[in-house]
């Protein structure tokens, strides 16, 4: 598998990146589709076996048992220094320990080094924009946790482009460490994105790990299929449902074009997302073997202008979700 760096960092990552969001125990957080221990070590062995090495997770992912099983598991793998690991801070399980306060940061990265039983983590991501913190005093923890050792690069997540410019612009104008990456949702059927984040990350040399390439799954099958997670996911009914009529008719055009290449409908929408200038790594994720084997084999993949300029002629602009 390819490496690609990250931005202008001199932080290499793998081309994809493995989203642990679907390691959790199910009865902990809000995610009652989420794979317990046993069933989430041996995806986690077969995609550090393809060559993944670039792991995200989040401190709010089924209340942190996410991190435990990486934690406990990742390490038997490889040694640490081959791992480039990332997590994210913003959210809690309880709701009095929710944001980017300076107290919230300093807690919660020790809270998430002690379940993934190492001393730093490679990137540290603030999961949200906090309204109601000022930017400062984030941006200035979060120096501090990089100056402490405890992560090595910082990066963001989900937010307006304007919130975005005003973290990094506080962060130059103080000398504190700027984020390095934006980890932001852009798929076919959500391509707000392109209006104002991603010309600015380009611009300014952020690398881009998008979440959700294949819309949670609803690019990887004809529109309106159910599975046991689109039945449970309320964020992915909040994101989706209030466009499913549009939507459809770009997951049409992906499953002709897939139909056209002999390939399959992830493959394609992949694809789209990899080929998206500034995009070092997409997020993916997956719950059965056979689903990685079919990302790993769509590597190859590459679109021509004609085709993708036939995937997003359907689509038509969406509400900007954060």
């Amino acid at each position: 598998m390819k490496r690609n760096r990250l931005g202008l960092s001199g932080l290499t990552v793998s081309e994809l990146c493995l989203g642990c969001m679907t390691f959790g125990a199910p009865l902990r957080g809000g995610h009652p589709w989420t794979l317990p221990r046993d069933q989430s070590e041996p995806l986690i062995r077969q995609a550090f076996e393809a060559g993944v090495t670039f792991f995200d997770t989040a401190n709010v992912y089924s209340d942190g048992s996410s991190e435990e099983i990486l934690g406990d598991y990742l390490w038997t793998l490889a040694p640490r220094e081959e791992i480039v690991l990332a997590t994210k801070v913003y959210g809690d399980a309880q709701p009095d320990r929710v944001g980017l306060s300076r107290r919230l940061i300093l807690q919660q990265i020790d809270a998430s080094l002690r379940r993934l039983k190492t001393d730093h983590v490679d990137l540290y991501q603030i999961h949200r924009w906090d309204p109601n913190t000022p930017i400062e005093e984030t941006m200035e923890a979060l120096h501090d946790v990089v100056k402490a050792g405890k992560a090595r690069y910082i990066g963001a997540s989900t937010m307006c482009a304007w919130q975005f410019a005003k973290a990094q612009e506080v962060a130059r104008a103080n000398g504190w460490t700027r984020f390095i990456s934006m980890q932001n949702q852009i798929n076919l059927i959500y391509r707000e994105e392109e209006r104002e984040m991603i010309p600015l990350c380009q611009d300014q040399g952020v690398g881009l790990i998008p979440w959700s390439p294949i819309a949670r799954g609803r690019l990887a099958r004809p529109p309106g299929a159910e599975t046991e997670r689109t039945q449970t996911d309320a964020y992915g009914r909040y994101l989706y449902a209030r466009t499913a009529e549009a939507d459809a008719e770009v997951i049409r055009a992906v499953q002709d074009l897939a139909e056209a290449l002999g390939r399959t409908m992830a493959q394609v929408a992949l694809a789209w997302t990899r080929q998206k200038p500034g995009v070092t790594a997409p997020i993916i994720g997956f719950s059965r073997p056979e689903q990685f084997t079919e990302t790993l084999t769509g590597l190859d993949l590459v679109l021509s202008p004609e085709e993708i300029a036939r995937l997003e002629a359907p689509y038509i602009p969406h509400v900007v979700l954060h």
